[in-house]
């Protein structure tokens, strides 16, 4: 027996992606709305009563527009926006951290931002543990390809083959930064420096950490060893062979919904590199949500994904 699945926004990168992973599974029928249709509120309220599960892939003000259109009926949702990742009601999905299960019985979830991703993977078992402060005032600094901004975005970096980096919130105060310090239990928010590269997929995220300077901290081998062990059991979430003296970035990066991460440390210990790589529209926006569906569906965790 298959579920129906309607993803609200398939027109856009992220839905697009959202579709190609689930296209080709018998258990899943995709209901996606044509060209004349998908922004017809009717025709999505039509399609919300329809479908057991939706995943928006909306702006945010349009993805609350689209909880509206599905109040009534009994589909489960799974949010690709940043409207409701600190929502009272909606399950944040990202079930190595919050856990397999609160994900599998949610009726609203919402999917993580890709770079709060990479910040939230490193800092937040840490802080659990006790191995770092929930206190300090962490600053987390961060290269994406360009997918990520969209289709505007998009064309302006294929266009424009002269921009070879985009630094943006100069002003700070991120979308993502309320997630990453709620996700982590943060008395801090922090301070996040966010750049565009030209690259059209993939991202780093990192977290330095003057470990001599922060009352509490535990070591690097032993934040290194709590990571791997945090993670063991997760097939999408591991822990990245040593690099050696250098860590790329290509440009011709694979589609991929692996999340990577290290422990990079000074010989004597007193400095350390938290670092995270992704596809930033892999387990940053659509095979993320297309996990946390395969729980809510009761489906196998990993199926359609890239690993």
């Amino acid at each position: 027996m298959s579920i129906t699945v309607f993803i609200d926004g398939a027109a856009g990168t992220t839905g697009l992606e959202i579709a190609e992973r689930l296209s080709g599974r018998d258990e899943i029928s995709l209901l996606i709305l044509d060209d004349e249709r998908r922004k017809d509120a009717s025709a999505r309220r039509d399609a919300f009563h329809a479908a057991d599960f939706a995943i928006l892939c909306l702006p945010d003000d349009a993805a609350r527009e689209a909880v509206a259109l599905a109040e009534g009926a009994k589909v489960r949702i799974i949010d690709a926006s940043t409207a409701h990742r600190v929502a009272d009601g909606w399950t944040y999905g990202f079930p190595e951290v919050v856990g397999h299960e609160a994900v599998a019985h949610a009726d609203r979830v919402s999917n993580p931002g890709c770079y709060s991703t990479g910040f939230i993977a490193l800092i937040a078992p840490l802080v659990k543990a006790g191995l770092l402060p929930a206190d300090w005032p962490y600053t987390c600094n961060a290269v994406s390809g360009y997918s990520g901004g969209g289709k505007a975005l998009i064309e302006r970096f294929e266009q424009d083959g002269d921009i070879a980096w985009r630094g943006y919130a100069l002003q700070l105060g991120h979308k993502h930064v309320p997630e990453m310090q709620a996700r982590c239990g943060l008395a801090i928010a922090p301070l996040f420096a966010p750049a565009v590269i030209p690259a059209h997929r993939g991202m780093v995220v990192e977290v330095p950490l003057p470990l001599s300077a922060m009352k509490g901290a535990g070591t690097p081998e032993a934040m290194r060893e709590w990571l791997a062990n945090f993670y063991a059991s997760s097939p999408v979430v591991h822990m990245g062979r040593d690099p050696g003296s250098e860590l790329l970035l290509r440009k011709a990066r694979e589609p991929g919904d692996r999340l990577e991460l290290h422990v990079f440390a000074s010989d004597d210990g007193s400095q350390a590199r938290l670092v995270a790589m992704l596809d930033n529209l892999g387990k940053g926006a659509s095979g993320a949500a297309v996990q946390s569906l395969n729980l809510m569906a009761g489906l196998p965790e990993t199926a359609g994904l890239r690993l």
